[in-house]
C-alpha cells in the first residue's frame, strides 16, 4: 500500500455517505420513514405517478423491494396504486394528500442539512463539489458496469 486508507478517495466518499445517510435515518424516523420510502415520495412529489419499476430504478432498490416498500405506504395511506391506461398489468403509484403532508414536514427537517452544507462552501467551491461529485459518480457508474 503506498498511502494509508485514510486519504483513499472512495473511503471519503463512503464516510460522507455514511454520515449523511446516519442523518437522514436519524431524522426520518421520526415521521416513521426509512430513507428509501422517503426517496419514494420525494420522487413522486417531483415526477408524478410512477411504476413500482421505475421507482426501484430511481431509489437504486430491487423491483422486488420496492414492493415490499410500496405495499407498506400505500397501508399507511402514503401513497395509492391504480392501473395504468396504457398497459392494465402496470400499477402507478401516486401521492396522497397523507403522503404529501408527511414529504412536506419531513422535508422541513432534511433540508436543514443541505443548507448547512451549502453554507459550509464559498458558491464557486458549493459549484466545484458538486462538480467533481458528479463525475465522480459517472466514474462509479462506469467501473460498475466494467465489473
Amino acid at each position: 500500500m503506498e498511502a494509508p486508507i485514510e486519504s483513499d478517495l472512495c473511503t471519503r466518499i463512503r464516510r460522507s455517505e455514511q454520515a449523511l445517510m446516519g442523518h437522514h435515518e436519524a431524522v426520518l424516523r421520526a415521521y416513521g420513514l426509512t430513507m428509501t420510502q422517503y426517496t419514494v415520495l420525494l420522487t413522486l412529489a417531483r415526477e408524478g405517478g410512477m411504476s413500482g419499476a421505475q421507482l426501484a430504478r430511481a431509489c437504486g432498490v430491487t423491483q422486488q423491494s420496492m414492493s415490499s416498500v410500496l405495499t407498506n405506504m400505500e397501508g399507511k395511506g402514503l401513497i395509492l396504486r391504480e392501473a395504468s391506461p396504457v398497459h392494465a398489468k402496470v400499477q402507478i403509484a401516486a401521492l396522497t394528500e397523507a403522503g404529501r403532508a408527511l414529504l412536506d414536514r419531513a422535508y422541513q427537517e432534511v433540508i436543514i442539512l443541505e443548507r448547512a452544507l451549502t453554507e459550509a462552501f464559498t458558491p464557486a467551491e458549493h459549484a466545484a463539489l458538486c462538480s467533481l461529485l458528479e463525475r465522480a459518480t459517472e466514474v462509479l457508474i462506469q467501473q460498475t458496469r466494467g465489473a
